[in-house]
């Protein structure tokens, strides 16, 4: 999936690498993906140190993480979650895998347009056992569930990145 937001990357880039039930929350349905608590309307210069290996609660209880893959400032953030089925408790895959898991990422790669915006395109991959399991939950839940919540991300990334102060066209909305 893919947007573009009507910013440079620099601008966008402080908001991605904040994310986190313990930090920025998602931009997204925020009783869905941050337990209620609106996601930041303001860029946290204490959140801004994200680092590879990293982890970002991705439960408000921060019983769930995502690890972070690969960061590339301004250009990639690519995040991991290596889960047991069912439970949904971390593991770390570097110790082996249990007999029933999903372990996916959700990458976030910006790149500079010619009229000095960002396009910004969202990418995931997965894989689990047992498989028919993992790909019946993936069709019938999880996948368009994302698309749902991955659109509502977009609108509320590119709210964010697009304000500009003292510009009341690019005032930033209630929160979501």
């Amino acid at each position: 999936m893919a947007t573009t937001i009507a910013a440079p990357p620099e601008r966008v880039w402080p908001w991605l690498v904040q994310m986190g039930c313990d930090r920025a929350g998602f931009y997204s349905f925020d009783r869905l993906d941050n337990g209620g608590r609106p996601s930041a309307d303001r860029i946290h210069t204490e959140w801004q140190n994200l680092r590879e290996s990293n982890r970002i609660a991705s439960a408000p209880d921060a019983s769930r993480w995502f690890d972070v893959a690969l960061l590339v400032p301004e250009r990639a953030l690519v995040l991991r979650a290596s889960v047991t089925v069912p439970g949904a408790r971390n593991f770390d895959p570097a110790h082996g895998l249990p007999r029933a898991y999903s372990d996916s990422t959700w990458g976030f790669f910006l790149r500079p347009t010619v009229d000095a915006h960002t396009r910004l395109v969202v990418t995931g991959k997965a894989r689990g056992k047992p498989d028919a399991l993992i790909a019946v939950a993936n069709w019938l839940f999880w996948d368009p569930a994302h698309w749902v919540m991955q659109l509502k991300q977009f609108a509320g990334l590119r709210r964010r990145a697009e304000y500009v102060p003292n510009n009341p066209v690019g005032a930033l909305a209630s929160a979501e």
